[in-house]
């Protein structure tokens, strides 16, 4: 007999990036009493992370639990990031219900819309939190009227319409319904998601259903794999069959040996847990994303989204500069790959394959962040490899045309930069779709792009808005090849040869264009120390220093001023690497190289490659 369990209800938290999911789920955690009175707690506990900490986003989605009412709230901290989409898909199975946080100045943005389309797809009911109503510039009525014409757009039904409003600022811990009424606590969200999210619904005497949505990794018990209990009852020292929607054939036995339910921070090792519960389970050692453990005698698998494919790839290598193997831990391939088919356990949206080098492995995700933080990762584990430039994926349709990825560009910037960034991305193949003013002097520009036209426009974009625009992009599908794309203007300073570099030498370098050293730096041939200010590469000897005469005036060497050397981050340098550098990664530099690091051998390389290609143009024209 289906049941609903009244005092569990199952919600996730979904919104745009930077829009105060995590901050909203701190005040919740707060005022349901998980905290002491006098606990001392770090804002965005929820970002265990260090990265995510150090960024201010949510990478992996978390499992948090609360009780309020004699109810308890499953709620689960998603992604705002659209590399990490991935993650938003999976984790709306195990909920019946969403918070969808939109910023009260910013209102709907490109992965509101994503979010919200998966959870509506899904059926789920949606409150709207509109949060940050005490920023100075708030417009929260007009950005009601935005959500609900997203709403719209993505084609609710009249129930998903008749959504519930609450206004709030996460930071100060405040809710209200209506916007006359005096801000106390987070009360009138809480009685919101008891009133409007259903509770889950389920057989707790069918045979056992659970669906995998979200795999955790713990270098103790190995891979844990969380899901809802949608009927029967999972009990420890159970005998449960594993199967799989998407491959019939797949069937394994195994038995639960430790089951665990959320509350607090905490995972609480319980005996059973029956219909509408998060569980997590370890002790399975091949358990995956979007199976099903069931009873033996009624193997059902549940059905599940195959997850969105990877848009980007690149290559990791082990590092064979001259100064490899002298600061990382880690270094040879088989370590190399040990730690990238491992990241497999708990990121879906990644690939990761041999090549014909035993050295080098093809790695594919969703993004240039995504991979990013990947690389930032193995770095701080002690790591040391080398990354090529991201390439996008191409697909062929079956008239055999080369389609590539697209992307939906909004960009929030000051009216003074409107011309520069339309004349930048209309270089990279984009497409203006829409431009409109916002508030405080600022437009908002839409456009569609190629994805690889965007590799490498960051820091660029950063540049020509003096910091002040802001970018987001979210995944549009694919198109027909749109055209070659020159990626870079400006060619690469590279050193001539060994040793360190000394002032005397990058004083001379410096009046060529910018420099990425200062001295004092190891540096080898073939190794990139700048950026020219013209087209092509230029070699220079940094190592250089002045031949001592006897007429030399003493205190002449003070004269020799510097500008100082822009140092790279770890996104600028992948954004600057070009298609025949590498990035050498070690825990402690970022160096940027040449593929070829021979001077003679680079130049026939650029020859051959110039030939070939004047050959295809050719062969096009015929």
């Amino acid at each position: 007999m289906v049941i609903q369990r009244e005092d569990v209800r199952n919600i996730a938290i979904i919104a745009h990036v930077d829009h105060g999911k995590t901050t909203l789920v701190d005040e919740l955690l707060k005022q349901s009493g998980v905290f002491r009175a006098n606990q001392e707690v770090m804002e965005r506990v929820m970002d265990s992370n260090d990265i995510e900490r150090e960024r201010g986003i949510t990478i992996l989605s978390k499992n948090t639990a609360i009780h309020y009412k004699n109810t308890k709230i499953n709620i689960i901290d998603t992604p705002g990031h659209a590399d990490f989409g991935g993650e938003v898909e999976r984790v709306l199975k195990m909920v019946n219900g969403v918070i969808l946080v939109v910023d009260a100045f910013e209102g709907p943005m490109p992965q509101t819309k994503f979010v919200l389309k998966k959870a509506l797809e899904l059926n789920l009911p949606v409150i709207c939190c509109i949060n940050k109503i005490d920023r100075p510039e708030a417009r929260p009525a007009e950005v009601i009227d935005e959500v609900l014409e997203l709403f719209i757009d993505l084609d609710a039904n009249d129930d998903q319409l008749d959504c519930p409003f609450v206004y709030a600022s996460a930071k100060s811990g405040i809710a209200i319904l209506d916007l006359t009424e005096t801000p106390k606590n987070m009360k009138p969200l809480f009685d919101t998601i008891l009133d409007y999210i259903p509770a889950p619904e389920g057989d707790p005497d069918a045979d056992t259903q659970v669906l995998i949505s979200t795999i955790d990794y713990n270098e103790y018990v190995g891979r844990i794999g969380v899901g809802k209990v949608d009927n029967g009852t999972l009990r420890v020292n159970q005998d449960v069959v594993i199967v799989n929607h998407h491959d019939p054939e797949y069937r394994k036995k195994v038995r639960i040996s430790k089951l665990y339910e959320f509350e607090g921070l905490e995972k609480k090792e319980v005996q059973a847990a029956t219909v509408g519960s998060i569980v997590a389970i370890s002790g399975i050692a091949d358990i995956h994303i979007g199976d099903t453990l069931c009873s033996p005698e009624n193997p059902v698998a549940i059905p599940f989204q195959k997850i969105s494919e990877p848009t980007i790839a690149m290559d990791f290598m082990v590092n064979d500069s001259p100064l490899a193997g002298q600061e990382g831990k880690y270094v040879t391939s088989r370590h190399l790959r040990e730690r990238l088919y491992r990241e497999l356990n708990t990121d879906v949206s990644l690939r990761v394959e041999d090549t014909e080098d035993m050295d080098c492995f093809k790695v594919s995700g969703r993004g240039e962040l995504h991979l990013s933080v990947l690389i930032e990762n193995m770095r701080r584990e002690g790591y040391e490899f080398a990354v090529s430039k991201a390439e996008v994926l191409y697909k062929y349709d079956e008239k055999g045309r080369r389609l590539e990825p697209m992307e939906q560009v909004l960009i929030d910037v000051p009216e003074e930069y409107v011309g520069a960034v339309i004349e930048k991305l209309g270089q990279r193949k984009g497409e203006m779709t829409g431009m409109s003013s916002a508030a405080g002097g600022y437009s908002r520009l839409e456009f569609r792009i190629p994805s690889r036209g965007l590799i490498g426009y960051r820091g660029e974009f950063l540049t020509d808005t003096r910091g002040n625009g802001i970018m987001n992009t979210i995944f549009d599908g694919y198109e027909e090849f749109k055209g070659e794309i020159a990626y870079r203007k400006s060619g690469s300073l590279i050193a001539y040869e060994s040793g360190e570099s000394v002032t005397y030498g990058l004083f001379n370098a410096q009046e060529r264009g910018q420099l990425f050293i200062g001295p004092g730096v190891k540096v080898y041939s073939g190794m990139i120390i700048g950026q020219n200010a013209k087209t092509d590469d230029i070699e220079l000897n940094v190592c250089k220093t002045k031949h001592l005469t006897n007429t030399r005036a003493s205190g002449s060497d003070e004269a020799l001023r510097l500008s100082p050397p822009r140092i790279l981050s770890l996104e600028e340098a992948l954004d600057y690497v070009d298609t025949d550098e590498l990035l050498e990664v070690t825990p402690q530099s970022l160096r940027l190289r040449k593929k070829i690091l021979d001077p003679t051998q680079r130049m026939r390389a650029a020859i051959r490659a110039k030939q070939q290609a004047e050959a295809l143009a050719k062969k096009n024209q015929a």
